[in-house]
């Protein structure tokens, strides 16, 4: 079996006070648009740069990609897909069988309570997803079908800077020589706490 790896991240933080008819087409706020490119930087630093990302279609988390893309280098396959919007992990699955085969890292970018909820399924274990979380999985399966409908191990757990960055095991105290961007984002996994 093909090992994989699934990004499961929720949009970044978005505004409530924006003025639109409906929830679907609220915009990020500042913060937002502050933490969605350090996401994507800090996934790039830790190698995990997917050869696919699948979407709802929601604004929030378009303008959240828009926001990532750049720092993850060459743009991947991107697709928007309403039928992620306000789902969880069937919608995944369901969306999985059109996932091409040979992509070893995807990236599926939605929201809560679909998306915690989903990696509390995959990886056997509640876990709490806030606003622009990223938590990194690793599988195996023949295709992303065959994946989706097994056991997966949280890698790591990526959180903006107003929460504790953890893995499976709680990251130690952030070193004074960190800079600011490190500081603000996350742990990747158990083996390296020293990258915390």
């Amino acid at each position: 079996m093909t090992e994989r790896r699934l990004i499961v991240m929720r949009h970044a933080k978005s505004s409530w006070d924006s003025g639109v008819a409906n929830d679907w087409d609220r915009p990020l706020n500042e913060r937002g648009k502050h933490d969605a490119p350090r996401i994507g930087e800090r996934l790039a630093e830790l190698g995990w740069v997917p050869d696919a990302v699948v979407a709802s279609d929601a604004r929030r988390t378009r303008e959240t990609w828009e926001r990532m893309a750049s720092a993850l280098g060459p743009p991947p396959l991107v697709t928007f897909e309403h039928g992620l919007y306000l789902e969880g992990l069937d919608a995944i699955r369901a969306s999985s069988v059109e996932w091409n085969a040979s992509h070893r890292t995807v990236l599926v970018l939605g929201h809560n309570p679909g998306w915690e909820d989903a990696v509390g399924e995959l990886v056997g274990a509640p876990i709490g997803m806030t606003t622009g979380n990223a938590a990194l999985l690793v599988g195996a399966g023949a295709d992303w079908a065959e994946a989706l409908l097994g056991a997966w191990k949280l890698e790591a757990l990526l959180r903006s800077r107003r929460n504790w960055a953890t893995s499976p095991r709680q990251c130690p105290p952030f070193r004074r020589h960190q800079s600011s961007a490190t500081r603000s984002l996350l742990c990747p996994s158990r083996r390296t706490p020293s990258m915390c």
